[in-house]
């Protein structure tokens, strides 16, 4: 399994709108676009961070469901405007999971 974990600087005061955002629309079109995802988290130490994470199956997988996602209309009409102007700065690294990995649900795969 990839996963891509995600951690965003917010610009100050901005991340309950964020947050707000991200749970109303984003993870829903994330995941209707094939991603699984986990979050957002709220960072503890720093008010205006917020994690999360998504996971693929394989990288081929990841690199064709974000082309299908980044260049479709529900990013580019609907959420673009809305997140970036909130972001500051995002990084992600991405992994791949070793054999015995589990799943949040217990399962030892993505399916």
């Amino acid at each position: 399994m990839i996963i891509e974990i995600r951690r965003y600087r917010l610009h100050p005061g901005k991340r309950e709108a964020f947050i707000e955002v991200f749970e109303r629309v984003n993870r829903p079109a994330l995941r209707d676009a094939g991603m699984l995802v986990f979050g957002p988290m709220r960072d503890l130490e720093d008010p205006d961070v917020v994690h999360w994470m998504r996971a693929f199956a394989t990288l081929s997988d990841r690199e064709r469901i974000k082309d299908d996602f980044y260049d479709g209309p529900v990013w580019l009409k609907e959420l673009e405007p809305q997140v970036m102007p909130l972001i500051a700065h995002f990084e992600a690294s991405v992994v791949e999971t070793t054999e015995g990995f589990e799943t949040f649900s217990g399962a030892a795969s993505l399916l």
